[in-house]
């Protein structure tokens, strides 16, 4: 697949949904109820010139009431750290299917990994970690060789994007979350767009391009996909990209920060948003809404974000530009993940 004629899907796109699942869901409000309609005053009244007659008859008693069916009841997450992948898929058609056809036949599809980020979760829920990985980083695909990590997905589907990132980092997935180009999207304008801080202006070098002023800005789905996904119009290219997926994400944060945390409503939402998402086989939809109430004690301004250490760029054998991995580094971040020690690194990085 050429790269230059790839409409890239930024790595914020995934995130997005995920987090916007496992946060969004809790906090996005309680579900409004609205009471029947009044019975009439001509039905529940008699005039007072109307005068009964002998042939009239008595109304039946209105029945009573159905009984209000019980609340929606959410299983308590259990005291445990988890991992999850989050995925964003460049693909314009439909990743699931793209996916799935992969995984079945083992030939490669049209879609690569663009935004690869583990989002750990710690047993106390306080906060959240996400750790960015950047598309172009040269590693070894299990079975395939060395690529760029984003081609995983093209050639193996999910479980080898898993496999990948394991053996990158030696820590172990829990669960994946696959999100393309249409759905970060929807979810952006079904959220009501959302308000970022942007610190350096710039003009999206495709689409619509949509001029982003220095300040807040009020993005829908279609602008926060140009937000998310630039990364020509700035002198260090991916890198502002990932910074700025990262500003958007954390806008979404605190946007869903002030709701009520409401069963009904986590359901709804994590039933409406799963249409957009590619989970792996115990990831249902109950899980996730687990997964959301559970979190509903995290701190959006608490959580952390950043990058996976890398050591500059360069070009591959092929004559590809890449992003070199810092192993030293990321051996850093794998013995943290390990030994649940993260707060500790984040802490001594500045993150």
């Amino acid at each position: 697949m050429d790269g230059r004629r790839r409409l890239w899907l930024a790595a914020g796109l995934a995130i997005l949904l995920a987090l916007g699942v496992v946060l969004a869901a809790v906090i996005a409000g309680s579900s409004r109820t609205s009471s029947g309609p009044s019975p009439s005053s001509a039905s529940s009244r008699t005039t007072a010139s109307s005068t009964p007659s002998a042939t009239q008859t008595h109304a039946p008693p209105a029945a009573a009431p159905a009984p209000l069916p019980a609340p929606p009841t959410i299983p308590e997450l259990p005291a445990a750290p988890m991992n999850i992948l989050v995925i964003g898929s460049d693909s314009r058609a439909n990743a699931k299917e793209q996916n799935n056809q992969t995984v079945t036949t083992g030939q490669p599809s049209d879609q690569r990994s663009d935004c690869l980020m583990l989002i750990h979760v710690p047993a106390d829920r306080q906060k959240v970690y996400g750790i960015s990985i950047m598309r172009d980083n040269w590693v070894d695909i299990p079975g395939y060789g060395a690529s760029k990590i984003n081609a995983s997905l093209e050639v193996g589907g999910i479980p080898l994007v898993v496999r990948t990132v394991e053996t990158l980092l030696g820590t172990h997935i829990d669960h994946t979350v696959m999100l393309d180009f249409n759905g970060f999207k929807t979810l952006t304008d079904g959220l009501g767009g959302i308000d970022v801080n942007v610190t350096l202006p710039f003009t999206a070098t495709f689409e619509t391009h949509h001029q982003f002023v220095a300040g807040i800005n009020h993005l829908d789905g279609q602008a926060a996909l140009e937000f998310v996904r630039e990364r020509y119009a700035f002198p260090d290219g991916d890198y502002q990209r990932v910074r700025d997926q990262q500003t958007f994400l954390r806008a979404l944060l605190v946007k869903l920060s002030g709701g009520v945390q409401n069963p009904a409503s986590v359901l709804g939402l994590v039933q409406f948003a799963t249409n957009y998402l590619t989970v792996d086989d115990g990831y249902d939809p109950m899980s996730v809404a687990i997964l959301a109430y559970g979190l509903r004690t995290v701190d959006p301004k608490a959580s952390v974000f950043f990058t996976l250490p890398t050591a500059g760029t360069g070009t591959s054998p092929d004559g590809q530009s890449i992003v070199l991995p810092d192993y030293a580094g990321i051996g850093d971040v794998a013995a943290a993940l390990r030994d649940d020690t993260l707060p500790q690194y984040v802490a001594a990085h500045g993150y």
